[in-house]
């Protein structure tokens, strides 16, 4: 029996499953394929060259002719620069105009952070101002040492 008969066979036989396991798996080989082309190096491989290193899975959903699949989408260790710049300029933002802990708690909640309370966010503003008024006390004649 060729592939092309035995393929047949097993799609009259058990419908769509065998179908959407293909699509399933050739689509989770294509994303590894290019999350190996991101990074550099293939899983597991330690290179010099590598850019970049994977971060677990995420369970996402396609919806196609066959059917709906699950698949298991890679996420890859990206730097949180400009969400930490953006988090950075917040706070600085909200202590220079002396915007409430309350506020502040909900400034963070839209920001995806649901873990912060309020006492917590006084607790930052308290060191905030040990460390703003070291900054307003250091001295300016010394000049950067070199």
């Amino acid at each position: 029996m060729d592939a092309l008969e035995w393929l047949r066979k097993h799609l009259e036989a058990e419908g769509n499953d065998l179908l959407c396991e293909m699509v399933r798996s050739f689509a989770e080989r294509l994303m590894a394929a290019e999350v190996e082309v991101l990074c550099n190096a293939g899983y597991g491989e330690v290179t010099p060259e590598r850019t970049n290193s994977r971060n677990g899975y995420r369970s996402r959903t396609l919806d196609a002719r066959v059917g709906t699949i699950d698949l298991a989408v890679a996420r890859l260790r990206e730097p949180c620069r400009r969400a930490e710049r953006a988090l950075v300029a917040v706070v600085a933002e909200c202590y220079v105009r002396g915007v409430s802990t309350r506020r502040v708690e909900g400034l963070v909640h839209t920001l995806g952070i649901e873990s912060l309370s309020k006492s917590q966010v006084s607790r930052m503003a308290k060191d905030l101002d040990a460390e703003v008024a070291a900054f307003r006390a250091r001295p300016l004649d010394g000049g950067p040492s070199a």
